[in-house]
């Protein structure tokens, strides 16, 4: 069940019910830094693009085997400070995985468990607002994880570019094509970034789609939207 349903209505009071709830001392860590002030203009704010690569997209039986992180803001991509981790999962994966994210098996055997950089993915993020592309897998897959290792949830605001994308195609759209109920455009991470001229990347590297999406929601911003609105316009 998605945790979409449960997301509460004010970010900075969850984030103080949680602090003085939270069970595991990584979350309680995590928790007290607080949430960025929604009224914060989002040129003010600092963000962090995160991507995960899984091994399928079923949330039942996949898992994380990769995750990317990049700090930016409105203007810059900071990736130099940038986070890169590819992530041991409990089952074997498929071949088809494999094929899909081109993650080996020698480079899963070879790396660290969740658990093990789950406290440097949250100080990473921990005060920033967190931009993904397609917020159900980095939304339901961290939190599944995170249940999972340390039996509470995890949750945060998250910025999705894909569902930015597909308000300003409906807000496009004229009246005879809402009215004939039109199919937008594709909202994947490629398509988007060729309609603002942005560079082709090769897809499924968690770094490289990071970079992928902070860079089109500066170019989203640049060209739709208003960078004084508040985070709390764009965050869900």
């Amino acid at each position: 069940m998605t945790t979409e349903r449960y997301l509460p209505l004010d970010w900075v009071e969850y984030y103080m019910q949680r602090s003085t709830s939270c069970k595991s001392e990584m979350v309680f860590d995590f928790y007290r830094q607080g949430v960025i002030n929604p009224e914060t203009p989002i040129r003010q704010a600092p963000m962090v693009a995160m991507d995960f690569e899984t091994t399928g997209l079923s949330l039942e039986d996949s898992e994380i085997v990769s995750i990317g992180l990049v700090p930016f803001d409105i203007r810059r991509i900071y990736c130099g400070e940038s986070k890169h981790w590819v992530v041991k999962p409990e089952q074997d994966m498929t071949e088809e995985s494999i094929v899909f994210h081109g993650i080996t098996h020698s480079e899963v055997e070879a790396a660290p468990p969740l658990e093990v950089i789950l406290d440097q993915v949250l100080d990473a993020i921990e005060g920033k607002l967190v931009v993904v592309h397609y917020r159900f897998i980095e939304r339901e897959f961290f939190h599944k994880a995170v249940m999972e290792l340390l039996h509470e949830p995890l949750l945060f605001p998250l910025l999705d570019t894909m569902q930015i994308e597909a308000n300003i195609l409906k807000g496009q759209q004229g009246f005879f094509e809402k009215l004939l109920k039109k199919p937008l455009d594709p909202v994947r991470l490629g398509y988007c970034r060729r309609r603002y001229n942005l560079p082709h990347y090769d897809a499924h590297n968690a770094l490289t789609d990071a970079v992928a999406t902070a860079e089109l929601l500066q170019a989203q911003i640049a060209h739709h939207l208003d960078p004084d609105m508040p985070v709390k316009a764009l965050w869900s």
